[in-house]
């Protein structure tokens, strides 16, 4: 017993001599959350820390030579005070987040781009959307738009490609069917009235254009027909001249198809896409020159122009790395009055090299023939316009 109190006592003064300090003791590692790869929605995606939402981040960069028109006449190489070329970089960021909800798949993606054109500096949004199971909010591309072609760019365009704000409801039906229901925003298809001569500005917002499609998609392809209402509506000065209140309702309506196929190193698609607008001409091409309008005042009513438009193309694959496009359109308007009426059509062909993944180089070559109206005063002409792109997407 002694000896049992003698070894505390010593224990004691030990401990006293050479105090632990809270230093000292061993301190548990904080947890670290490491990166989790999420495999629900495709390749590249990973949770966010601390959430159970799934990001992917992407990237791209572009640089492109373009030569503007420089055909038969009202080129830009003839206008001193216009630019002949282009050149044009954009750097672009994409972000996708995604959340499983009882409800669906809760969606958000943006794809924003800065882009430099000669000495002009541009911010843009080319999508921002929220989706939640079929609803989608935000804005991204026209549910009218089917096909939107095989070509680099926009300097000519035989078809419809619009990104929109709007509301829409897309109900999956099975085996590749769909249906889509969508409001959106009038302002981005307004082509304006024709009154003596000069074309008005829209009025004010007041409905937005009303959207419907129905959608197949399968191994084989996909398809689409699809429909859309707009609100034609003139702005006070040409109600004051005219001495119309009235507005008219313009419409759209369209089928579209393409096919994939095989017998190439890397495959091929081929498209087809027919349009009639009446009233609601930028449904049937967004690239239209500044003849082109919603409606004409003849003198003595407001008039809608009307016009058919067929597009379409062929993408082949012919090697693993060398792919050739080639597309086209015709259109046709009869605006109610002659002075407004013209056809036009045009050819795009490009071919595209992808030595890496990712990375693509090449050449464009866009023609564009516009046949005017007698009673228009203007000179039958064509456009030619040039393009050599490279990008590197990651």
């Amino acid at each position: 017993m002694i000896r049992y109190s003698v070894l505390g006592a010593v224990t004691g003064l030990i401990a006293a001599a050479t105090p632990l300090q809270a230093a000292d003791l061993p301190v548990a590692p904080e947890p670290v959350d490491y990166l989790r790869i999420c495999d629900a929605y495709g390749a590249r995606f990973y949770y966010i820390p601390g959430t159970e939402t799934c990001l992917r981040v992407r990237g791209r960069v572009r640089t492109e030579f373009r030569v503007r028109n420089f055909g038969e006449a009202q080129n830009s190489w003839g206008d001193r005070d216009t630019d002949g070329y282009q050149m044009r970089s954009r750097a672009y960021v994409y972000l996708d987040a995604r959340t499983a909800t009882q409800f669906g798949t809760l969606r958000a993606f943006s794809e924003i781009y800065m882009q430099q054109t000669n000495q002009r500096a541009d911010f843009e949004i080319d999508n921002a959307f929220i989706q939640w199971g079929g609803l989608t909010m935000g804005f991204t591309n026209s549910n009218f738009d089917f096909f939107t072609g095989y070509a680099f760019d926009v300097q000519i365009e035989s078809y419809s490609d619009q990104s929109i704000n709007q509301v829409a409801y897309t109900y999956a039906f099975g085996d590749g069917f769909n249906a889509t229901i969508a409001v959106e925003d009038r302002s981005n298809r307004e082509l304006g009235i024709a009154l003596n001569g000069s074309t008005l500005d829209y009025g004010g917002t007041r409905m937005p254009d009303i959207v419907g499609a129905l959608g197949l998609s399968q191994a084989w392809g996909s398809a689409q027909v699809m429909g859309a209402l707009h609100q034609v509506y003139p702005n006070a000065v040409y109600n004051g001249t005219t001495g119309s209140s009235e507005d008219e309702l313009g419409f759209a309506v369209g089928a579209g198809v393409e096919l994939n196929f095989g017998g190439l190193a890397n495959g091929g698609r081929v498209a087809l896409q027919g349009v009639y607008t009446d009233g609601a001409s930028s449904y049937g091409s967004t690239g239209w020159i500044s003849q082109i309008t919603d409606a004409v005042w003849d003198g003595n009513s407001t008039e809608t122009t009307k016009t058919w438009n067929v597009s379409g193309g062929v993408s082949l694959g012919v090697t693993d790395t060398v792919e050739v496009n080639l597309e086209g359109g015709y259109h046709t308007v009869d605006a109610g009055t002659d002075a407004y009426d013209f056809t036009q059509w045009s050819v795009t062909g490009n071919v595209v090299w992808e030595p890496y993944s990712g990375f693509i180089i090449g050449p464009e070559l866009q023609y564009r023939d516009l046949d005017f109206n007698s009673a228009s005063g203007l000179d039958d002409t064509y456009q030619l316009v040039g393009t050599i792109r490279m990008q590197k997407s990651f």
